[in-house]
């Protein structure tokens, strides 16, 4: 098959990665990770991070067949095992110069369809326990990382099921090139970029400033309150690293966010588009919060909510929030009116909530105090979308004051 896109549209979107996403520079180290099927964008990502003046580049390709072989047939005690020489890589990971990169794309969905909730969360957290000092690093902001997505055959069928494979896959790029900002009818180079990602950080400057206590999100389905804590700061647009670097780890991104208080979580909610978790789909989930813990938890399939249920209650605290992010109907990704069937494109179509990890940047001199001040410090952290066209965001300040965030889907900041 002929690339998905052309030479000049491919090195744009690589080099808002390098450059934007993960501020690649001299003597910077870059570490890919993605499946076979990315190998387009994986090439693309290399000779971007060498126009950089990169001192190296490598690309590690997963096979997630090659996992779920693992996962089936590996004794429990082998499950979440980290070799030596992977230990050392991932303790690399929080060097001034040592920069990853995840390729995201479903490319074999239902790759783990038997695979307990509780072996896969095994398998995630197990491998964290070794790394206290990498864990600590990361939440001071010494890891520079990032994740973007690249069409797969299976996962652009899915998106655009009434075309040719072929033709599916150079729709979601062009896509990706429009919600990257660096399409045809943007800017030039990285430019387009940079200005949405300023617009961004600006409103989530505004948020912080209003000081409130209290956010209740509505739509159908949701009656959700979240608590604040006084030092609560909001994030988004990205920002600079422990090291001084300014990245931008998720692309593309729409997305004003913040870490409420992990107890203080009350309501119900209703997701708005299915998720997408490790190749199983999930759909029409629905639960309650009481306490700040996870009381109720409901699903289409029966099955798939002993699946995510066993998952959660497999991992601390993985049954409260660690975020509460905010995006309005002018999100590109929304505007585009479809379903990605992957949380990194469906997060920042629609306002999501999070169960599990926080943020620690999310509070003021979080750099100076090991204080969680209300940050959920979970080993997980899963996104479940819940904003809809007309949902409402309102923000509570002191005696009361009530400040409309967004209303009827759209800002209001």
């Amino acid at each position: 098959m002929k690339p998905l896109l052309p030479p000049e549209d491919l090195a744009r979107y690589a080099d808002a990665v390098v450059k934007v996403g993960l501020s690649i520079g001299r003597d910077d180290d870059l570490i890919v990770t993605c499946q076979p099927a990315h190998r387009e964008l994986a090439v693309a990502i290399v000779e971007a991070a060498y126009r950089a003046k990169a001192r190296s580049v490598e690309v590690e390709y997963v096979d997630p067949l090659i996992r779920a072989a693992y996962l089936r047939s590996a004794p429990d005690k082998a499950i979440g095992y980290v070799t030596p020489w992977r230990a050392a890589r991932v303790r690399a990971s929080v060097k001034p110069h040592t920069v990853t990169l995840l390729i995201a794309g479903e490319s074999e969905p239902g790759a783990l369809d038997g695979i307990p909730g509780k072996r896969l969360a095994a398998d995630m957290t197990r491998p964290m326990q070794r790394f206290p000092d990498v864990r600590r690093a990361s939440r001071q902001g010494k890891r520079r990382w990032g994740i973007v997505a690249w069409p797969a055959p299976s996962w652009a069928e899915r998106v655009y099921p009434s075309v040719s494979s072929e033709t599916a896959q150079r729709k979601l790029a062009r896509d990706l090139l429009w919600f990257m900002r660096v399409g045809p009818q943007d800017p030039p180079g990285v430019q387009g970029l940079r200005d949405h990602l300023s617009a961004i950080s600006k409103r989530a400057k505004r948020l912080t400033q209003l000081e409130l206590d209290e956010v209740e999100l509505r739509g159908p389905g949701t009656e959700l309150t979240v608590t604040l804590h006084p030092d609560t700061l909001w994030s988004g647009g990205g920002g600079k690293n422990f090291y001084g670097k300014r990245t931008a780890p998720n692309l593309p991104t729409e997305e004003c966010f913040t870490s409420p208080e992990a107890s203080s979580t009350e309501g119900t909610f209703r997701c708005s588009r299915p998720l997408m978790f490790h190749g199983r789909l999930i759909e029409n989930i629905s639960g309650e919060f009481r306490g700040g813990r996870l009381v109720r938890l409901k699903a289409r399939r029966a099955a798939d909510c002993d699946f995510l249920s066993g998952f959660l209650d497999s991992i601390k605290d993985a049954d409260r929030l660690g975020e509460v992010a905010l995006v309005d109907r002018s999100s590109r990704i929304g505007q585009a009116h479809r379903i990605y069937y992957n949380t990194l494109l469906d997060e920042n179509a629609a306002a999501h909530i999070a169960f599990g990890a926080g943020f620690p940047h999310t509070r003021k001199e979080h750099r100076q105090t090991t204080a969680r001040r209300g940050v959920n410090r979970s080993k997980a952290h899963l996104d479940v979308m819940i904003g809809t066209g007309d949902f409402d965001a309102t923000g509570i300040g002191a005696r009361g004051r009530r400040v409309p965030l967004i209303a009827d889907g759209e800002w209001q900041v």
